[in-house]
């Protein structure tokens, strides 16, 4: 039996920060990874999506130049867009990188981990126990329960980036944020693209807001099959038939399942230690304990919202919840995201319709890129923001148009009531934008106070308690 002070399934972005903050306190830490490090945002998810997007975006500009007197026409080289894909994977993977984090005196054990008891995991040929262990074993795909669609070569956020050729014609089903954001890329760079959603495209979102969106990719060619569903997949010489719930069929070279996401932990073992789940992930509590309170789930992998930042969030706060016994709560009131359409999506705390549902009575203020003086100078006034306050207190922004998500961030602090420069450090900002400089610079201007001697005493004294009461 091998004694760490934390063991930590997953070397994710969940799973990195709770480790990484861990070991920066000098305790003994053990994270397992059978997977490539940095888990499905750096290598099929955020990062390869946003790189996309911005290859997709250099296309449309050249496109769009007329109307600023610049006429070009856009030549496709899908190697070279893929060049830029894994590109930006390689560059930021050396952060997230098994070399890193062994430097911290981290040990990555490349095995599959399962529970033998509430302390005790089976890790390969080894045995490993702690009296503190975090669970942030990611997401993955979740596919429809459609006729014939495991019988089809279909692609999900796992295999859309490796693909050798541009599509002909992409048939995407789902209309949340993968869907749309992969639907405008692709389009952009030359496929057709045919969007199936049941329901409304970005239904968690400001209807308004969402429908300027929507209006965005249909002016661009993007297809859309509304209030349908897919009933069969098929596969017609080279041609895949999805054919829908009112008769009509759908045919494309390619099709993207984009219909979610579901918990990655089917072998755990989690009954084994007393860890309970539901349909939607491991179920946690404010402080992202489980039933089993030794035990945390953090990052996708646990019923609650899922996004890169929030990962991150929870992996800091539960570092410091084992590493300093700091019992520190997840506060949602000031969440944002972002759909990196064109234009972006942002939204931060309560839409205008949860609001209502929440407050009834509530204010709404709204203000048009049309009146914005550099909106107009860059001949992009497309969007609003849209202020939503219950008796006087900010409760949420929603804010669509060119580079929206840069502009949640002074939102979050106003929304926390917490505005300082430690806030800033500690405050959940919306992944990938260049905002999160600003964060990154406030969180390095107190690591030396929060990393220092005297925490890292404290650290070794609550680490030796466990162990003693474990």
């Amino acid at each position: 039996m091998e004694k760490f002070d934390l063991v930590v399934i997953g070397a994710g972005s969940a799973g990195l920060t709770a480790a990484g903050g861990v070991a920066m306190f000098g305790l003994k830490v053990a994270q397992i990874e059978t997977g490539q490090m940095g888990g499905e945002c750096l290598n099929t998810g955020c990062v390869p999506s946003k790189a996309l997007l911005a290859a997709a975006k250099a296309a449309h500009g050249v496109s769009d130049g007329a109307r600023f007197g610049i006429k070009a026409t856009p030549q496709i080289d899908w190697s070279g867009v893929r060049a830029h894909v894994d590109g930006a994977i390689a560059t930021i993977a050396p952060h997230d990188a098994q070399e890193r984090f062994e430097k911290m005196g981290i040990e990555v054990i490349r095995a599959p981990a399962r529970f033998l008891d509430g302390k005790t995991l089976q890790v390969g040929n080894r045995r490993l126990t702690a009296p503190r262990i975090v669970i942030a074993t990611g997401s993955k795909p979740a596919i429809p329960p459609i006729e014939g669609l495991a019988d089809v070569p279909y692609l999900t956020n796992e295999t859309l980036f490796a693909l050798k050729m541009l599509p002909e014609h992409l048939i995407v089903l789902g209309g949340g944020a993968i869907g749309i954001e992969m639907a405008q890329a692709f389009r952009r760079l030359g496929s057709h693209v045919t969007v199936i959603e049941p329901k409304r495209p970005l239904g968690r979102d400001d209807e308004d807001a969402a429908g300027l969106v929507i209006t965005q990719l249909r002016s661009e060619g993007v297809a859309f099959e509304l209030g349908r569903k897919a009933t069969n997949v098929s596969v017609g010489g080279k041609a895949i038939i999805v054919k829908l719930d009112n008769g009509r069929s759908v045919k494309g070279s390619h099709l993207l399942v984009a219909t979610g996401r579901h918990a990655n932990i089917d072998d755990l073992d989690l009954a084994a230690a007393g860890v309970k789940a539901g349909k939607e992930g491991i179920e946690v509590d404010a402080r992202r304990r489980t039933a089993n309170s030794r035990i945390y789930a953090i990052g996708d992998c646990r019923a609650g919202p899922r996004f890169t930042h929030v990962a991150s969030y929870e992996g800091a706060l539960v570092g410091l919840d084992i590493a300093l016994g700091w019992p520190g709560k997840v506060d949602w009131r000031a969440l944002p995201h972002v759909t990196y359409s064109d234009p972006e999506l942002a939204q931060i705390g309560l839409t205008e319709a949860e609001a209502r549902k929440r407050h009834g009575k509530i204010d709404v203020t709204r203000q048009d890129f049309s009146d914005n003086d550099r909106a107009v100078t860059e001949g992009d006034t497309r969007g609003f923001l849209k202020l939503i306050r219950y008796r006087g207190k900010v409760v949420g922004v929603t804010i669509v148009g060119a580079h929206a998500g840069e502009l949640l961030a002074p939102w979050a602090q106003i929304i926390s009531g917490k505005a300082s420069t430690f806030a800033l450090g500690s405050a959940i900002v919306a992944y990938p934008t260049r905002s999160e400089i600003a964060k990154a610079a406030a969180f390095a201007a107190y690591a030396p106070v929060v990393f220092g001697a005297w925490p890292k005493r404290w650290a070794a004294t609550v680490a030796r308690t466990r162990q003693w009461l474990a």
